[in-house]
């Protein structure tokens, strides 16, 4: 596989994966911000709207032509919904949220003063009563306080946004472990392709937007925003998908997917399909693994947004990923090198002016 044993910008992975950006504070806690900085490195220009979906933009800055590579910077957590007279707090999901595996989890509760340790509590196995099922009625946080004044002092109110603590790990030889790697690992593998095409010295023949966008987990919110701002005509959107091969999937329902075999391409109306022929033309004359995947209405990923909010030409690169919106989310090293590559051996393949009409 050409450029398969480059190295990977591991300070940056590192930093990025550990780093806080739940759905509507992904700038305002930082991750989105460091993002940034990243990118600032290779593009010619970098902006951020009113929401905090920030791109840097490089290639022919006189080119009409656009071409958006995206990946969504926003990770699932939690908001305060209620805090009761002794200092416990309900919460409500911010994105999709698992309540399945809230309980006995450390979390920083992000007050005004600053961040809050605290944990979910949980009811002991001893306590033969207690609910069997894990719902936002049975879950609450614990901050070590006695009163709801105490709380409040705390910097802590209603509608404080609240993260699980788990940072990155390596798994094995081969695997990248922790919370958050959907999606921070696709805008990771969007700013590796940016680093390679300044590295390079890549003279794209289009303006390229690289772009990082916020709320996808409530609904594509970023996307649907910055695409009206953009207006690309063409969009490469990198998100993760289900790795089958795990325990508890249905491969001949859920797709035959497993890490280490190479990124996702996905058929489906979202998904243009002259784009991704010539994507997957390019992995076969690159010698790039992929596997394929099929989607029956919309990809419920940021490449809808794109699709759908103006028709940009769209298809849509994905990730497997283990053991999706937990704290151990799991992908494989090799499949993050050879998305990066895909995407960079695509934008490599497009033209200014590329016309991907089915009639021509």
């Amino acid at each position: 596989i050409k450029n398969f044993n480059m190295k990977l910008n591991k300070k940056f992975l590192k930093e990025y994966l550990n780093s806080v950006g739940p759905v509507g504070f992904e700038y305002e806690l930082g991750s989105q911000k460091l993002w940034m900085e990243n990118i600032a490195q290779y593009a010619n220009e970098v902006e951020i709207d009113n929401y905090g979906t920030a791109y840097g933009v490089m290639g022919n800055m006189d080119s009409d032509f656009k071409v958006v590579i995206e990946a969504h910077a926003d990770e699932i957590s939690w908001l305060v919904n209620y805090i009761d007279s002794k200092g416990f707090i309900r919460v409500i999901r911010n994105g999709g949220s698992d309540t399945q595996i809230a309980p006995s989890m450390r979390v920083n509760v992000w007050g005004s003063k600053g961040p809050v340790s605290g944990v979910f509590g949980h009811p002991a196995i001893h306590i033969h009563d207690r609910a069997k099922d894990i719902t936002l009625d049975s879950i609450f946080v614990d901050v070590g306080a006695s009163t709801k004044e105490e709380v409040i002092e705390m910097g802590i109110n209603v509608g404080t946004v609240i993260t699980f603590t788990d940072g990155l790990m390596e798994l094995g030889n081969d695997f990248y472990c922790g919370r958050a790697l959907d999606n921070r690992i696709g805008g990771f593998m969007i700013s590796e392709v940016a680093r390679k095409l300044k590295e390079n010295k890549i003279e794209l023949p289009f303006k390229l937007y690289v772009v990082n966008s916020v709320q996808e987990e409530i609904g594509l919110r970023g996307a649907q925003m910055i695409a009206q701002v953009i207006k690309p005509n063409v969009a490469i959107v990198t998100d993760v998908c289900h790795d089958t091969s795990s325990p508890c999937y249905n491969a001949s329902k859920q797709g035959d997917i497993e890490s280490g075999k190479g990124g996702v391409i996905t058929r489906g109306p979202a998904v243009q399909n002259n784009l991704r022929k010539l994507i997957l033309d390019t992995a076969s004359d690159k010698k790039i693994p992929v596997q394929l995947s099929a989607s029956s209405t919309s990809t419920g990923t940021d490449t809808d947004a794109f699709a759908f909010n103006g028709g940009a030409v769209s298809a849509l690169i994905s990730l497997p990923l283990k053991y999706m919106h937990s704290t151990v989310e799991t992908c494989h090293k090799d499949d993050i090198k050879t998305v990066i590559n895909l995407i960079y051996e695509t934008l490599l393949n497009i033209e200014e002016n590329h016309n991907f009409k089915y009639s021509r």
